[in-house]
């Protein structure tokens, strides 16, 4: 579920995606208006499921796996500390409790808000499987090998 969520470099939110088009990729918000547009190779566009977060034993944990974390310390609902207003030091307390290991160096407050902004997204758009299951894995598989 979280490789079809996108991130879009210079728009707010988060994406899913739909379709793709000749030249682009076609994606709607995750949010109530549910609005659709494409998104052009010139825009840089990541998906959730290929992003980690670096740790101190030189690991990368993965984002979906950082989401879990969240998701049992804070019982599958949105977190209560806005990412926007919320004072660094109240970041940096609320990541170390849900990744203990992360690289202090290399992870930054902006990256920390940005994790903590796109968790309370899904959730609050009823997007709360964040590891994938082992028939989203074959439909992968199946889809990888087609393409080849």
């Amino acid at each position: 579920m979280i490789k079809k969520i996108l991130a879009i470099s210079g728009k707010p939110g988060l994406y899913k995606l739909v379709s793709r088009g000749n030249k682009s990729l076609i994606v709607e918000t995750v949010d109530e208006q549910k609005k659709r547009m494409p998104a052009f190779g010139a825009d840089r566009v990541v998906s959730l499921g290929d992003i980690s977060i670096y740790t101190n034993d030189d690991k990368e944990v993965s984002l979906a796996s950082v989401f879990e974390s969240i998701k049992q310390n804070y019982n599958g609902t949105t977190v209560d500390l806005s990412p926007k207003k919320a004072d660094q030091d109240d970041i940096v307390a609320f990541f170390a409790k849900v990744l203990p290991n992360y690289d202090t160096d290399r992870v930054r407050v902006s990256d920390m808000r940005k994790v903590l902004s796109w968790y309370n997204i899904l959730v609050s758009n009823g997007i709360n499987e964040f590891v994938a299951t082992d028939e989203e894995r074959d439909e992968d598989n199946k889809e990888n090998k087609e393409e080849e």
